[in-house]
């Protein structure tokens, strides 16, 4: 059978590589943005989280940050969050090496226990100062304050009918010195930090059994990462509800919810 193998070949590999999407968030309730149903009021995602979008309208942008920080808040991780970390903990006392990158920004990893972790877009929780395209202008922070000024307090429902809070500039989140703040993550258009993503590429290379879940594998260049481990003959494994950009890269497919498939498939049931 396909998971016995799958999990003989897992006591034998010395650095697994773990990409996880969209998808593992989504079963905490995080929304994907993508597909049907998957609007804030009227918009995209894809219109909203880009700089472009912040130099038109910032105030809006930050209504959209806030209630997706408000919802993160209050989300909590799930049995694909709790496997992972578990199992990060268990080849790692067998002197053995884990990678987790992560496309997500929601910061449910690191809640569940996950130490090694890369993160390829950013963090939800994190701001930096913005300059005048809209741009990164300073190094992303941490900053958990909910919400971050008081003018973001109960804005961003996501009721097609909310009208825009229409925030004056100077009432947007600020540093110390005055600058406007914009959310740290990586934005539509942006190119990814370059030491994270060399960090990630790393893992990659180094890595002789790579895990993909829970995403379409269609944004670059995470997307790209399964085809690169496979064309050097490693072993590539794909857990998702569908079918992906990935999966024929994959010498093993385990479709369904990670939640459900994740915490049997890596032995690590008692988490």
């Amino acid at each position: 059978m396909a998971t016995q193998a799958f999990q003989a070949l897992l006591q034998t590999c010395k650095h697994v590589v773990v990409l996880t999407g969209a998808g593992v968030s989504a079963e905490s309730g995080v929304p994907t943005f993508r597909g049907s149903g998957g609007l804030w009021r009227t918009w995209n995602a894809t219109d909203l989280a880009t700089p472009g979008a912040f130099v038109r309208d910032p105030s809006l942008v930050w209504e959209f940050y806030n209630y997706r920080r408000e919802l993160v808040q209050r989300c909590r991780p799930n049995p694909a969050h709790l496997a992972l970390a578990a199992f990060e903990r268990k080849v790692t006392e067998d002197g053995r090496r884990f990678t987790l990158i992560t496309q997500n920004i929601d910061g449910l990893h690191a809640a569940a226990g996950s130490r090694n972790v890369v993160l390829l877009h950013g963090s939800l929780w994190d701001v930096c100062r913005a300059d005048r395209h809209g741009m990164k202008a300073s190094k992303p922070c941490e900053n958990r304050k909910q919400p971050l000024v008081p003018a973001l307090e109960g804005k961003g429902a996501p009721d097609p009918a909310t009208m825009a809070a229409d925030i004056p500039r100077e009432a947007l989140p600020r540093d110390d010195k005055g600058h406007l703040l914009r959310p740290g993550v990586v934005w539509f258009g942006e190119n990814l930090d370059p030491d994270v993503l060399s960090r990630a590429q790393q893992a990659v290379d180094d890595a002789d059994l790579f895990i993909t879940v829970g995403t379409s594998s269609v944004v670059y260049p995470a997307a790209g990462f399964v085809s690169q481990v496979a064309a050097r003959g490693v072993p590539c494994a794909e857990v998702n509800l569908e079918s992906s950009g990935a999966t024929a890269s994959c010498k093993y497919t385990f479709q369904g919810r990670a939640g459900e498939i994740l915490p049997d498939l890596l032995e690590v049931s008692n988490v």
